[in-house]
């Protein structure tokens, strides 16, 4: 039978030529919904720490942070600026830094400055508000020992030194 079949001619012409529709589907509104679904939202803004007993030198400073979320964070935007009492202290120089890691050590600082700190989180969805600013401090210089005035006698030295720093510092060890 199949073979007898496949003899025959048959007509696949169809009579009338079909009438479809040409429909646009707008599907924007399923594509943003499976996006929402896969996407992470923006973290949280980092708490910054306050300055960590010697955690300074006279040039460098170790700034810390958390996270006090679940949030996917790829990087940290750190910003920092010294500190002025001048009315134009905004207008001057602010660094930033992007670090990996909750802590970053910036150095090349000045002895005895004030800095500004704050941090912000970034991840594929966009940044984090910045954290609350932060001062820390840089360790002051040594101070100058003004060798020439030093006296001594059997029970007793006098030492006078001088301070190279702008700031005040606030006391001096003296070690024998």
């Amino acid at each position: 039978r199949l073979e007898e079949f496949l003899k025959k001619e048959v007509d696949l012409e169809l009579s009338t030529l079909p009438d479809f529709e040409k429909r646009v589907i707008d599907v924007s509104e399923v594509e943003q919904l499976m996006n929402s679904i896969n996407a992470i939202p923006a973290p949280c803004a980092p708490v910054i720490n306050p300055q960590a007993p010697n955690a300074a030198t006279g040039t460098s400073l170790r700034v810390c942070w958390g996270l006090f979320s679940d949030d996917t964070v790829e990087c940290y935007q750190l910003c920092y600026k010294p500190v002025s009492n001048e009315r134009h202290s905004d207008e001057q120089a602010e660094h930033t830094l992007k670090v990996k890691e909750t802590y970053c050590t910036i150095t090349d600082l000045l002895p005895n400055t004030q800095y500004e700190f704050w941090v912000s989180a970034l991840n594929a969805s966009g940044i984090s508000p910045p954290s609350e600013r932060a001062v820390y401090v840089t360790a002051p210089s040594p101070p100058t020992i003004k060798t020439k005035k030093i006296r001594s006698c059997e029970n007793a030295a006098l030492v006078c030194w001088e301070s190279r720093d702008i700031n005040p510092v606030d006391s001096y060890t003296v070690e024998l």
